[in-house]
């Protein structure tokens, strides 16, 4: 099988391309790309919101292939990369998300699930980042980090 099926749940998404070199048509340097990535983070961008805009407006699909490395990458070298990672801090908001409806709502019980399984998530995500080495070993998850 070459491809996903788009009968299948979620195959509807298109894959990677498969060369690992920048598209012959992308008119940008790798200079102008890091530029534009921390341009993007000044202003208060997330790193998929970045990758978004990079690739809607100005038309760059992957920034890998150019620069050498990703967006994450590019920002630690600037000293703009958040120190928890975005997919680590978007579960933590939506945890907290949850628990502010669980005090105004607490008998919606469908609600305690998602808050567990998000907190469960939220678990995981962490045990793997201090494996990789992107969390020190004696953070620990605490319901006051995030506040919205």
């Amino acid at each position: 099988m070459v491809g996903k099926l788009s009968t299948m749940r979620g195959g509807g998404q298109s894959t990677r391309p498969v060369s690992k070199r920048p598209p012959n048509w992308v008119v940008y340097q790798p200079d102008e790309v890091k530029a534009l990535i921390i341009n993007l983070a000044r202003e208060g961008k997330s790193q998929s919101q970045i990758g978004n805009i990079l690739r809607d407006v100005h038309g760059i699909p992957l920034v890998k292939p150019i620069v050498g490395h990703g967006i994450r990458k590019v920002l630690e070298e600037a000293e703009l990369a958040s120190e928890i990672p975005e997919d680590l801090y978007d579960l933590m908001v939506r945890a907290t998300r949850l628990r502010r409806h669980m005090e105004r709502n607490p008998k919606d019980y469908a609600n305690k699930r998602g808050m567990q399984l998000t907190e469960s998530m939220i678990y995981r995500v962490t045990k793997f980042y201090k494996k990789k080495g992107k969390l020190p070993r004696d953070w620990n998850y605490r319901r006051e980090i995030v506040t919205i």
